[in-house]
C-alpha cells in the first residue's frame, strides 16, 4: 500500500475531492483525519472509512479560524502520534467580478482558501520537521493559470495558493518536506454545482464549461484523488514546488 503506516490530515474531506482523497488514502493504508465544517458530512466520510476497515477521526470547524488548525493537529498527534501528509482541499467560492464582489465576500474566500492552507500548514509542519519529513498537497485551480470570468476572489485566492506552495517548498525542502499543488479543471463536485446554480440560466454555462475541456467532460473527484495520492506518496519523491494540472485538457485547448 502506498501510504501504509502513514497519518494523513485532509481538510474539506466531507465531500468532493477532499472526501474522495480521504477514502483513497485510507484504502492505501493511511490513518485519516477528516476535517470539514459540515459535521454530518465529516462523520459520514469517517463511517465509510471505518466500514472499509480503516482508521479515521472527524474534526469539525472553520479551517480559516485562528486556533482551529492547532487544535486539530494536537488531537491528531495525541491519537496517532504523527502527521505525515497534509491535504488542504477545503475551499469556498462566491462568484463575482471585482466591482460586484463585496469586501466581506472577498475576505471570506481568502480566509477559507488561502487562510485555511496557511493555518493548517503552519500547524503540522513542526510535527513533520520532528519526524524528518512529510508531504503537503495544496489545491489551486486551472483558472489560477488561465484566468476566468466572474470569479475574481476565488481565482485570485487560488493564484495565491500557487505562490504559497512554491515558497513553502523552498523553505522546508531541507527538512524533507515536499509541498506541491494540484490545479484541477472543472470537477463534478457540490462546489461546481453550486457555482452554476448561482446563475439564472445555469445549463448553457454548464455546457460551455464542459465543452471547454478538450475531453468534453467534467472530471471526477476520484480522478483528482489519484493525483493527490501520487503527490502524497513516495512515488513523487523528487517533486516539490510544482503544480500538477488535472484539467481534462482545459489549458491545452
Amino acid at each position: 500500500m502506498k501510504l501504509g503506516g502513514k497519518v494523513a490530515l485532509l481538510t474539506g474531506a466531507g465531500s468532493g475531492i477532499g472526501q474522495a482523497s480521504a477514502l483513497l488514502f485510507a484504502r492505501e493504508g493511511a490513518c485519516v483525519a477528516v476535517v470539514d465544517r459540515d459535521a454530518e458530512a465529516a462523520q459520514a466520510a469517517v463511517a465509510l472509512i471505518i466500514e472499509a476497515g480503516g482508521q479515521a477521526c472527524a474534526h469539525i470547524g472553520d479551517v480559516g479560524l485562528p486556533g482551529f488548525a492547532d487544535g486539530v493537529a494536537e488531537q491528531v498527534l495525541a491519537r496517532f502520534g504523527r502527521i505525515d501528509v497534509l491535504v488542504t482541499a477545503a475551499g469556498f467560492s462566491c462568484g463575482g467580478t471585482v466591482t460586484t464582489t463585496t469586501p466581506e465576500d472577498w475576505d471570506a474566500v481568502f480566509r477559507a482558501n488561502v487562510g485555511g492552507t496557511f493555518l493548517f500548514a503552519k500547524a503540522v509542519i513542526p510535527a513533520m520537521q520532528r519526524r524528518g519529513g512529510g508531504a503537503i498537497v495544496t489545491f489551486a485551480s486551472q483558472l489560477a493559470l488561465a484566468g476566468g470570468r466572474g470569479n475574481s476572489a476565488y481565482i485570485a485566492a487560488k493564484g495565491a495558493i500557487l505562490s504559497l506552495t512554491r515558497t513553502m517548498a523552498l523553505d522546508y525542502a531541507g527538512d524533507g518536506i515536499r509541498v506541491n499543488a494540484i490545479a484541477p479543471g472543472a470537477i463534478d463536485t457540490p462546489m461546481l454545482r453550486r457555482s452554476f446554480a448561482r446563475h439564472a440560466e445555469p445549463e448553457p454555462l454548464r455546457e460551455a464549461s464542459r465543452n471547454r475541456h478538450a475531453m468534453k467532460r467534467f472530471g471526477r473527484a476520484e480522478e483528482v484523488a489519484q493525483a493527490a495520492l501520487y503527490l502524497a506518496s513516495e512515488a513523487s519523491s523528487f517533486s516539490t514546488g510544482t503544480t500538477l494540472v488535472v484539467d481534462g485538457g482545459w489549458l491545452a485547448a
